[in-house]
């Protein structure tokens, strides 16, 4: 691993709190300064004005996935007992419970447009309302256990990835047949770019898939771009939300302890081009682009949060955990960081004010 010079930091410590067991998930809210963080043990809670607020005990049946509402009214939380809970940010309660058992819920997104929120059961998914507290729609996934979930910018069209592929649903006619990405793998994780132009998905064949979307929506059969050559699973892909010369965003991936990120090249017969990051020495567990920049930031088991500058070299390496990082999200601003510990460690860093004094982690 390379040390790289940081005299002058980006980012500097702020706060930290810990939890009973491995962080699971944490989010922010778009609407205020507000970070929620999950355990293994079954805990959630919520960090504002430096104090940490305890929302749910822990009770031995972990939580894997919490989003904030876009409006930043509610926290959507869910796991291993299969209830999805919905709990009220004004009103600091919760105020529905869906109960799904046995189903493990581990996968939920909310809608960037309204207040629907999408969420795992099995091979389901089923589309909750919040303002008419009611199911929307099941989707059935049908080849295998729904692996991710994500709406497109415009809350128009939700994808769902598993084996063999995705399926793209039109929101505004559910009883459409869904638009297919056929991929001869299970596809593990998948994200729609910020612009809504691209899809892409990593499977567990060790390849990655880029789709246009508008040739695929258009009902003209896409031709896929295929990435090769990566030495484990993809465990998470991150798009950037600026774009190249081209007009494309940046694609990052993350497989074993290293960072491919994928540029578009003007000549479309010549695809993407990448560039590999090296730094960490053990396996990354979450990427995230910093939002409106380039600048990536990579948490992996060896206890390393590493800043890529430019998402191509390493500009500040940020430590604090004992045995390793197990998630990380940036602030919808761009002014903090928050990552998640295997020990329970919850840290969150802020950008650094010139002229003023530095943190001391």
């Amino acid at each position: 691993m390379k040390v790289p010079n940081t005299k002058s930091p980006e980012f500097e410590f702020q706060w930290q709190g810990t939890l009973s067991d491995y962080i699971t998930a944490v989010a922010w809210s778009p609407q205020a300064n507000i970070l929620a963080a999950s355990s293994a043990a079954g805990e959630v809670v919520i960090w504002r004005s430096d104090e940490l607020f305890t929302i749910q005990e822990p009770n031995d049946q972990s939580i894997d996935c919490l989003a904030f509402s876009q409006d930043g009214q509610f926290l959507a939380y869910g796991g291993q007992d299969g209830k999805v809970k919905i709990y009220h940010l004004a009103t600091n309660k919760v105020i529905i419970t869906l109960e799904n058992a046995p189903a493990w819920v581990d996968k939920l997104a909310w809608n960037p447009r309204k207040n629907e929120l999408a969420f795992s059961l099995g091979r389901y998914v089923q589309v909750w309302d919040a303002d008419k507290n009611e199911i929307v729609v099941t989707l059935n996934f049908e080849s295998s256990s729904v692996l991710g979930i994500d709406w497109r910018c415009d809350g128009k069209y939700l994808a769902i990835c598993g084996n063999q592929g995705i399926k793209i649903w039109k929101t505004q006619n559910w009883d459409d047949d869904p638009y297919i990405v056929d991929i001869p793998a299970a596809s593990l994780v998948m994200a729609w770019s910020p612009d809504g132009k691209f899809i892409a998905s990593g499977n567990i064949d060790r390849t990655i898939t880029v789709v246009d979307c508008q040739l695929l929506l258009s009902g003209e059969p896409p031709e896929p771009w295929i990435m090769r050559g990566f030495p484990g699973k993809i465990r998470q892909l991150a798009w950037s939300e600026v774009n190249n010369n081209q007009g494309a965003p940046l694609l990052a991936c993350c497989s074993v302890e290293g960072i491919a990120v994928w540029e578009k090249l003007d000549d479309e017969n010549l695809g993407w081009d990448a560039t590999i990051l090296t730094n960490h020495s053990d396996v990354i567990q979450a990427i995230a682009f910093q939002p409106k920049s380039l600048l990536l930031a990579s948490a992996a088991e060896d206890g390393w949060l590493c800043l890529w500058s430019k998402a191509k070299r390493v500009s500040q390496i940020i430590q604090g955990v004992n045995n390793g990082f197990s998630c990380l999200a940036w602030h919808p601003q761009g002014n903090q960081i928050a990552a998640g510990g295997v020990d329970g460690e919850l840290i969150i860093w802020s950008k650094v004010k010139r002229g003023e004094g530095f943190g001391k982690r």
